[in-house]
């Protein structure tokens, strides 16, 4: 994913409230949200490229995400696929802890990448940019393609609505996190990051929502979890043509067999 945003353990009756955007190259050949045949107890989207998958979760509460860290000058050819890493945890009976520091030695064989990882035991984050593990503080959090808050345009915005739209709403309405998501403003350039890809690209890349002509956001996500354990979590793609794009399917899974109320983050 490219662009997180989440409010954990701050808002009255919810654990966890996330949106998310998965940008990518159009031509790359996806899977949407489903269970895996191969894995019947993952929920997940499916990248058929390197068959990894930037967000999944399991019916016992195990969730987990990735973002690219945007370091070019420092990328292989030969690293391995950083989709990997969210099914390695998914599948692992390790604490987001315990799997962090088993694995971290390995890390550098992959190309920049952030982590998101949850279970009944609470919520982490890592990178292999800066080999930090921490367990995620009660709050409003933004992760894009640099480290967690980075404060990039794009974080700021998207925290921004996210507060707003939490502080007008005690009951939360998906519909409203989806429509964030959607938001193609334009911050202007002296407000971009410089990530060694040039102004062209860090124009396109700066919206919450991206849409070129050959890249920009495949699918939005939202993750909902309540205090009572019901689990949300509902997903829409989009196909984009000349610069505009259309939404061209939903799904929303329904899980409520996570068990007791000190489970699910």
């Amino acid at each position: 994913m490219c662009l997180i945003l989440f409010a954990y353990r701050t808002h009255p009756g919810y654990r966890l409230i996330l949106a998310a955007n998965r940008d990518e190259f159009f031509a790359r050949p996806t899977e949407p949200l489903a269970f895996w045949p191969d894995e019947p107890r993952i929920l997940a989207g499916r990248d058929l490229q390197a068959g990894g998958t930037w967000f999944g979760l399991t019916p016992d509460g195990r969730f987990a995400a990735v973002t690219n860290y945007r370091d070019p000058q420092n990328n292989s050819a030969t690293a391995l696929s950083r989709g990997r890493i969210p099914i390695d945890f998914l599948k692992c009976g390790l604490s987001p802890e315990e799997f962090c520091s088993a694995r971290m030695n390995d890390w550098h064989l992959y190309n920049g990448f952030n982590l998101l990882a949850g279970d009944m035991t609470g919520l982490v984050w890592a990178s292999n940019r800066t080999k930090e593990l921490q367990r995620v503080q009660p709050g409003l959090h933004g992760l894009s393609n640099h480290l967690l808050d980075t404060p990039w345009p794009k974080v700021r915005r998207g925290k921004k609505k996210l507060r707003q739209l939490l502080a007008a709403s005690g009951s939360l309405d998906a519909e409203d996190l989806f429509a964030l998501l959607e938001d193609n403003w334009q911050p202007p350039n002296e407000d971009l990051p410089e990530t060694g890809i040039g102004i062209e690209w860090e124009r396109l890349l700066a919206p919450i929502f991206i849409s070129g002509e050959n890249y920009g956001t495949r699918s939005s996500l939202v993750l909902i979890v309540r205090e009572k354990g019901e689990v949300i979590c509902s997903e829409r793609t989009f196909r984009h043509e000349r610069g505009m794009h259309r939404e061209t399917e939903r799904r929303e899974v329904l899980l409520d067999c996570i068990q007791g109320n000190n489970s699910a983050l």
